[in-house]
């Protein structure tokens, strides 16, 4: 990380940034800021703000890199993933990512709260997760770190809305750091895929192993991945996942269903899905959610 002192802002209540967007907030910790939520005073709409301060940055043009990563972003409308207002510059060389104000509650705090989810969530949670997926894959983009602390939801049952948030964040600081250079893994350790583990920069079948790896632990409510340190994660990842049954024993689960989330699982990325279009054909028919396909 860089050596350069961060900047403090002043982020409390009622502080203004750029003029016009009034925090109001802390709203929640995002991978690498606190994000807050914040009033536009021009029309008094509330969004969320994340601050990456000047210190986050080795060199002047790294800023500029990361801002350059974000803004394609701004293009992206679907239900399913958060939406993008603004990139702007924060003196000094720093910047906040404006992006619309996430709704109802991560998917960790239900999962802590209720351990594992129904069969028709489920399969709703990873029908309109994979919509979004084919819209950001389609523009080129990738999220970079899917996980549960990165999904929100409302809803319940077949009813589930989830929606995307952070993308891009964590592939663009590495990306502008230049530490994309297989030293570091780009990812969390549990929900990440074993390419990673030696630094390579997420793609389409990353994306599709985080979703799958969620998937798995939605419905069995533990993770497919044994081990507690970063190298017994990894040695677990080596191995095609687990059977269902083994992972979760008092859990019945649907085989299609099962077949259908462990192939995006796969330790070979080749043997994976090859986009999100063809995970979501084989989730489709599996339940009562939302059976559009992406196209």
């Amino acid at each position: 990380m860089s050596s350069k002192p961060i900047t403090i802002y002043d982020v409390a209540p009622g502080r203004t940034l750029d003029g016009h967007y009034r925090v109001v907030r802390a709203n929640r910790q995002g991978g690498f800021s606190t994000a807050f939520e914040v009033e536009d005073t021009r029309d008094g709409s509330r969004w969320e703000m994340q601050l990456f301060p000047s210190g986050l940055f080795d060199k002047p043009d790294q800023a500029g890199e990361f801002r350059s990563l974000l803004e394609p972003w701004n293009a992206v409308a679907c239900e399913s993933v958060s939406r993008v207002r603004q990139v702007i510059d924060i003196p000094p060389d720093g910047l906040a990512l404006i992006t619309e104000l996430p709704q109802g509650e991560s998917l960790r705090t239900r999962l802590n709260r209720e351990k594992r989810l129904d069969r028709d969530e489920v399969v709703a949670l990873g029908m309109r997760l994979l919509l979004g997926l084919a819209e950001l894959h389609g523009r080129g983009l990738v999220h970079g770190d899917i996980k549960p602390y990165t999904i929100h939801v409302q809803g319940r049952g077949a009813d589930t809305r989830p929606k995307l948030v952070d993308g891009g964040i964590t592939p663009g600081l590495w990306t502008a750091k230049d530490l994309g250079d297989k030293t570091t893994l780009i990812g969390t350790p549990y929900y990440a895929p074993v390419e990673q583990f030696g630094g390579d920069a997420p793609d389409v079948r990353s994306d599709i192993y985080n979703l799958a790896t969620v998937l798995y632990e939605s419905l069995c409510g533990v993770l497919p991945w044994a081990g507690r340190t970063f190298l017994e994660v990894f040695q677990s990842k080596l191995n095609d996942p687990p059977p269902m049954k083994k992972r979760a024993s008092e859990v019945e689960v649907d085989p299609a269903l099962e077949e259908a989330i462990r192939h995006g699982c796969l330790a070979d990325r080749n043997r994976r899905y090859a986009s999100a279009e063809e995970f979501q054909h084989a989730l489709q028919g599996l339940g009562p959610g939302d059976q559009r396909t992406a196209t």
